[in-house]
């Protein structure tokens, strides 16, 4: 499960996610990508669900990236508790995703291959998807 190792603070407020993604929208390391077409906190469980289905179909061949890292405590009240007595312990991490983000990345295998495994990954996440080629992004 991904989560860092040390953070500067161990509880952080929920903030807010307003416009579209301007850094990491762009296919860098691969030769296709999986680009969130929603905004949505996506939990460390739900990315290794993702890759591990993504590398059992492309059978650990070519090169996969992941692009989102969950970086956000989620902090949570214990059940039945009554309010007050400060904010509650953090539960697990969250990647902040938005519109445009390129959540994984893979090369070094042909594009039908790739595409069906980013669908597989997609089917894991909570939100919708796209498969993006890095040549179809050159284009536009």
């Amino acid at each position: 499960m991904l989560s860092p190792k040390r953070v500067k603070h161990r509880k952080v407020q929920r903030g807010n996610m307003p416009g579209k993604a301007t850094r990491g929208n762009t296919v860098v390391f691969g030769d296709y990508g999986l680009v969130a077409l929603d905004r949505m906190w996506i939990t460390n469980r739900q990315i290794e669900a993702a890759r591990v289905a993504m590398n059992r179909h492309v059978k650990r061949g070519g090169k996969l990236w992941i692009r989102i890292f969950p970086d956000k405590p989620y902090s949570k009240k214990p059940a039945e508790t009554r309010m007050g007595k400060g904010k509650g312990a953090p539960e697990y991490w969250v990647a902040v995703v938005k519109p445009g983000t390129v959540m994984f990345e893979l090369g070094g295998i042909d594009k039908k291959l790739a595409e069906e495994a980013m669908i597989l990954a997609g089917a894991k996440l909570p939100i919708k998807t796209r498969f993006v080629a890095r040549s179809d992004l050159e284009l536009a």
